[in-house]
Parts: structure tokens; C-alpha cells; sequence
């Protein structure tokens, strides 16, 4: 039996999927809730999934976000983005933060279910179009090497400012003050030798660092 949670805000869509699992052979539900706040908090360890479905655009706490804070606690369980964002900076956010599917809103119950399996299976699954999308990025936007002295906590940083968290949001995350946050972007900016976000975010999601 594969157990799974849905974390998805659109009342509609989370009860139909809610349902649709309902009746479907060797899989059930066991949580589903509005935003990852809510979910960690109903989550024990009597009810941990062994699939998440989530959505990114999330009241509170982002999808992405969520990824790096449930991987953290639950390394163990599996997510797959199911979002309506088709562009590279969510794609390749949501992979790096670690997950292990991406499929749009749009991907039929039957599509979703196959995705399930194969994860469970310990594969990866991305709807045909994030694939694609995958795919020509790759060969539009060779990865360069990086000789970038980053530390682990400002890579944390760089992702964070990817997600689009602002600097309070990215201090109360790290639990540092925002004058940490500003003193290691200063930092970021010097050892990558730029002068905006937009360079970061876009030397980020070139795998430059």
C-alpha cells in the first residue's frame, strides 16, 4: 500500500485527488492539507506518506521551500511537484531542493498515478513538457564549472533568494538576523562578482554555482 499526502491549496483539487486515490487499488490517502505548515503539524509517526504531492504557489511557506524543510525532517519520503509553473527557475529549484517528480496541474489522474508508482518504485517521473523543457535547457545552457568559493550556508542563501524569499523571510528561515542575511549576500555578491539578485538567481540557475 502506498501511502500518500497531498499539500495543496485549491480546495477542489485536493479533494478530487483526495478521492480519486480513495479508489484506487494499493494506494491511499492518509493526509491532505492546505499549505505545509498545516501539514507538518498534522504529520507523526503514525501517519508519515511515503509520497508527497505538492504544489508550489502555497499560502505561507512555498512548495520549494517545503521540499527542503520536510527532506530535512523525512529524508525518507518522496515529493512530486504538481504546480501550474512551466518555467526553468521552478523546475530546477524544485529539483535541486529535492524532488522527485514535477508535473502540471493539467497531467491526468491516470498520468499522476503512474508518476506515484514509478517514485515509489525509486525512479523520477516529469510530465513529457518538463521534460522537454528539461531537456532543451540543457542544450541551450551548457553548465560551466564553477571555481565559486561559496560556503554551505550562502549556497542556502542563493537558493532561498531563487525560491523568491525575502531577506526577513530567508533570516527567519536560516534563524539568523537580517543584518546576517545582508553581510553573506554582500559576500555572495563579491566571491561571484556581481551586483544584483538577478545576476545571482541567473548565475544560479545556469549552474554557475
Amino acid at each position: 500500500m502506498i501511502k500518500i499526502a497531498i499539500i495543496e491549496d485549491d480546495t477542489f483539487i485536493r479533494e478530487s485527488l483526495k478521492e480519486y486515490f480513495s479508489s484506487v487499488p494499493d494506494m491511499e490517502c492518509i493526509l491532505a492539507k492546505g499549505s505545509v505548515e498545516s501539514f507538518i503539524h498534522n504529520l507523526n509517526k503514525n501517519n508519515i506518506p511515503d509520497i508527497i504531492l505538492m504544489d508550489i504557489g502555497l499560502p505561507g511557506m512555498s512548495g520549494i521551500s517545503g521540499i527542503r524543510l520536510i527532506k530535512q525532517q523525512y529524508p525518507e519520503i518522496n515529493i512530486i511537484m504538481l504546480t501550474v509553473y512551466f518555467n526553468s527557475e521552478k523546475i530546477f529549484s524544485s529539483l535541486c531542493s529535492g524532488a522527485s517528480g514535477y508535473l502540471l496541474k493539467n497531467t491526468p489522474f491516470n498520468e499522476i498515478k503512474q508518476a506515484i508508482e514509478t517514485v515509489y518504485a525509486g525512479g523520477s517521473f516529469m510530465s513529457p513538457r518538463i521534460a522537454r523543457k528539461v531537456v532543451d535547457y540543457f542544450r541551450t545552457g551548457e553548465k560551466k564549472e564553477t571555481s565559486s568559493s561559496l560556503t554551505p550556508k550562502e549556497k542556502q542563501i542563493v537558493l532561498s533568494l531563487v525560491d523568491g524569499l525575502s531577506y526577513k523571510m530567508i533570516a527567519e528561515h536560516e534563524n539568523i538576523t537580517i543584518d546576517t542575511v545582508r553581510s553573506h549576500i554582500k559576500n555572495i555578491y563579491k566571491k561571484l562578482q556581481v551586483h544584483t539578485k538577478a545576476d545571482v538567481i541567473r548565475k544560479s540557475l545556469q549552474g554557475e554555482i
